[in-house]
């Protein structure tokens, strides 16, 4: 079945580019406004006009300039600055002497800040210090060097405001990508161990199968064993400790941390349990089910009926070749539980322990690894001269189930 890539895409500051957005509209109008409200009162008028044309123009033509962050460009900012400094030195220009001492607003007003804030989430809070200083410098020439109390509050709010806000998204930036890594590492971890288990269910068992018939036949096959039996053990080594390829990516992309993970598309509808366990029913396993379809999502299905081979596979080595096996499924309301009973001589204590630290991972990975990848859970019960029984228990809704993990 082929493969889908699926994009998951974090990103913290996109909502404060949005915001801006909505923002400088709203300052541009507000701007106008108060020229409009003092329009008699301005003393060169045409020139407040032909200033709040461009600004107009260049506000709404490039807003989708501050719609992320590789949009939002050097250049840009240059500009988007240089128009905000101009209004305010043109503010000289445009006002009497009396209403620029009487702390008039300056042309473009609190859209300034917008310019500011730009600059405070493309660059983080050294590139908000250095454009809302070049704002309170534009603002004390605009005031011939003696600023007013709101002059001097206003020019310390954009300040203090901007590098605040740089801040907090240089540490966003970086919360992305500590999460992304952890989303790699952890994606790396479940691919090392999906290709584990596959690997024991296949390649691990046939090379034990060649050592052991190849010691009883002897000969060259006894010497084909043997060298089956070194080449199963390195490849344990490596299964258990090696590095695998990720299985997601992570970027620091404008837009944010992205992962991408790759995934094997789910077939159409859900599988019944109890078609996937019948092949293990024979002369020695026992199988009971209920009389009625026992469904799951189709990866669900799989993985719990390769962890009930594995199980059976741990009987046939481990148990004896007289040992008999059951299989029971259950199909409660919220999950699926399939135990698997053996009448073999059980396992000693901290043998599990010891074949986990030996490379072989039929209960770490084959058994419990896949139901913890569903969500699911493993109980395992034995006692010496009693057998072993292997609960598995794997929720119906495999998704929240992971989810809340």
């Amino acid at each position: 079945m082929a493969r889908r890539e699926r994009v998951m895409r974090m990103s913290v500051e996109q909502p404060l580019w949005r915001a801006l957005m909505g923002y400088r509209v709203l300052t541009m109008v507000y701007a106008i406004g108060l020229f409009i409200s003092a329009y008699d009162e301005v003393a060169r008028p045409r020139v407040a006009i032909a200033y709040f044309a461009v600004l107009a123009v260049w506000t709404l033509a490039t807003l989708p300039r501050v719609a992320s962050a590789a949009s939002c460009t050097k250049p840009f900012l240059t500009v988007d600055l240089t128009i905000a400094l101009t209004g305010i030195l043109l503010t000289r220009v445009a006002e009497t002497p009396e209403r620029i001492d009487a702390s008039a607003p300056t042309l473009p007003s609190i859209w300034t800040a917008g310019a500011v804030l730009a600059f405070a989430i493309k660059g983080g809070w050294r590139w908000a210090a250095f454009a809302s200083t070049l704002v309170a410098a534009a603002n004390l020439v605009h005031r011939s060097g003696v600023p007013t109390r709101d002059t001097v509050h206003m020019v310390l709010l954009v300040w203090i405001a901007s590098i605040a806000i740089g801040y907090v998204v240089e540490v966003a930036r970086a919360s992305e990508r500590t999460l992304a890594r952890a989303l790699e590492i952890e994606a790396a971890t479940r691919e090392r161990e999906r290709l584990a288990r596959d690997i024991h269910d296949s390649v691990l068992q046939v090379l034990a199968m060649v050592q052991r018939r190849g010691a009883v036949i002897g000969g060259e096959a006894a010497e084909l064993g043997r060298l089956a039996g070194e080449q199963e053990v390195a490849l344990r080594t490596l299964v258990s400790g090696g590095l695998v390829p990720v299985s997601r990516v992570s970027e620091d992309a404008a837009e944010g941390a992205v992962v991408r993970t790759v995934e094997e598309p789910e077939a159409d509808g859900p599988v019944d349990v109890r078609a996937l366990l019948v092949p293990y029913a024979d002369a020695r396993t026992s199988l009971a089910e209920p009389g009625a379809p026992v469904l799951l999502p189709p990866t669900a299905a799989r993985e719990l009926a390769a962890a009930v081979a594995a199980a059976l596979d741990n009987v046939r080595k481990h148990a004896g070749e007289g040992a008999r096996a059951w299989i029971l499924v259950e199909d409660e309301p919220d999950s699926v539980i399939v135990t698997v009973r053996d009448d073999g001589p059980g396992i000693p204590e901290g043998r599990l322990a010891q074949a986990e630290g030996e490379g072989r991972l039929g209960v770490a990975l084959s058994i419990r690894g896949r139901l913890r990848d569903l969500g699911g859970t493993t109980e395992l019960v034995s006692t010496p001269g009693q057998g072993t029984e292997v609960e598995l228990k794997v929720p119906k809704d495999t998704t929240m189930a992971r989810g809340r993990r």
